[in-house]
């Protein structure tokens, strides 16, 4: 590959030029009225303006992205995370245009995306799955006889959901009578897919992910799991590699249970099994990601691999360029998404960035998309900056954190900054005993 266009904007597209750039790779970045004046469009070696400030009439046009790449005449298309990166359809007409998607196949793609599909597809690879349906709800009736028989409370999910969205907890039968029309609406008008399915909800649980690695040649391995329990809304804000809160043989078990999960769908490029764990360390399979994690910078801090070029080099149509055996883990990292938006309510807060200052220090590595004078507008997630921090422990990890996030200054806009500094100085998050609860755990604070 001697070009690359990537189809996506801001910290990521950043991330991804970066490393062709080491690799002596061209980039071609796509920019929409809103991000005319981001770095990253001087960063890429040639800047192509998309369309207007929504991401319908910009980064979701897949007509003139492919136009664009055509232009161009590119070898491959990076999707980076969000937007297309996990769309089937996309990667289809990619392929009917003869360029190349640098993720999984259509086929995977899509049967991943699907949580109902995926999950069938985990229970006869003999993952461990939560308790639930298999198959769409035909009526709210059956979903109540399956939540009394599993036991409340459980989870009303749309089965095409993600990101948070189309998620429902019902405490008991009125529950499930009250959001099931709801639900399967909303399921329809996001995603397109009315199906939904209900599983156990299972309390104070721990959101452990595994990040995986196939190639063409039948090769697939594991690069060890983040945490990823610190979560608002159900998304993820703070990550950590690796956890906590696995012994060495629940490490090795849920690792192992990922690899089987990725041999059972032929998974190429990078990818993410996702697992919830319960307080006695039975965990069980949640959703697949089919593309770069945000929170890859941790695995890379603990590997001292470049996911992004192992990305590329597979869809090439190259061997992994390590065995299971030869990827080591050294030392801990935790990651923090610093976002516009208000610390306690954690509604956005678009606006001018006036004053910006996150230095550059050993230990600490930031990926980030803005800067003073730049504008986070209302059209795109908030989320500024990535902040990586790395140590041979996670004591001199989250020491080396507080240190630094207390130095950050960003003006102009609210940001998430002392909801961080706040969660660090957690008696729970320093014991590593956390769970997806901790958020709503976290006393409040006037902001």
């Amino acid at each position: 590959m001697r070009k690359i266009l990537i189809a996506n904007r801001g910290e990521i597209a950043e991330r991804i030029i970066r490393t062709c750039n080491r690799l002596g790779i061209e980039t071609v970045a796509l920019f929409s009225d809103a991000d005319k004046d981001m770095p990253y469009v001087q960063q890429a070696t040639v800047a192509r303006h998309i369309g207007e400030a929504p991401p319908q009439a910009s980064y979701l046009n897949v007509d003139r992205i492919i136009e664009i790449a055509l232009e161009e005449k590119v070898d491959g298309i990076h999707p980076g995370y969000g937007f297309l990166s996990e769309n089937g359809g996309f990667a289809e007409s990619l392929a009917k245009a003869d360029l190349t998607f640098i993720g999984p196949s259509v086929d995977v793609i899509k049967l991943m995306g699907d949580k109902l599909s995926s999950r069938r597809a985990m229970i006869e690879a003999g993952v461990p799955v939560v308790p639930g349906s298999d198959k769409p709800l035909d009526s709210m009736e059956e979903a109540c006889e399956i939540a009394e028989k599993i036991g409340f409370p459980v989870m009303l999910k749309a089965s095409g959901g993600g990101g948070g969205i189309g998620m429902h907890r019902c405490e008991n039968k009125q529950d499930i009578e009250k959001s099931f029309d709801q639900t399967k609406k909303r399921a329809k008008a996001y995603f397109k897919n009315e199906d939904m399915f209900i599983e156990k909800y299972i309390g104070a649980a721990k959101h452990i992910e595994v990040q995986i690695f196939g190639d063409s040649h039948g090769n697939i391995v594991h690069m060890f799991e983040r945490n990823c329990s610190v979560q608002r809304r159900n998304q993820k804000v703070i990550e950590e590699a690796q956890s906590p809160q696995l012994s060495d043989e629940t490490r090795r078990k849920i690792c192992e249970a990922a690899v089987k999960a990725g041999k059972k769908v032929n998974y190429k490029n990078a990818g993410t099994v996702e697992f919830i764990m319960d307080e006695n360390e039975n965990f069980y399979f949640l959703e697949m990601n089919t593309r770069l994690q945000v929170e890859h910078p941790v695995t890379e801090s603990i590997t001292g691999l470049d996911l992004v070029e192992w990305q590329i080099n597979v869809a090439r149509g190259m061997e992994l360029p390590l065995t299971q055996q030869e990827i080591k883990s050294n030392g801990h990292a935790i990651e923090f998404r610093l976002y516009a938006e208000d610390p306690v309510k954690f509604f956005p807060s678009p606006g001018l960035i006036s004053s910006w200052h996150l230095p550059e220090v050993e230990g600490v590595r930031i990926d980030s998309g803005y800067g003073p004078n730049l504008k986070v507008t209302p059209f795109y997630d908030p989320m500024i900056a990535k902040i990586i921090v790395s140590a041979e422990t996670r004591e001199k990890v989250i020491n080396r954190s507080l240190e630094y996030l207390k130095g950050v200054e960003v003006e102009g806009i609210k940001t998430n900054l002392p909801f961080l500094i706040r969660s660090l100085g957690s008696e729970d998050f320093k014991s590593g005993e956390y769970h997806t609860g901790f958020v709503q755990s976290l006393k409040p604070i006037n902001a």
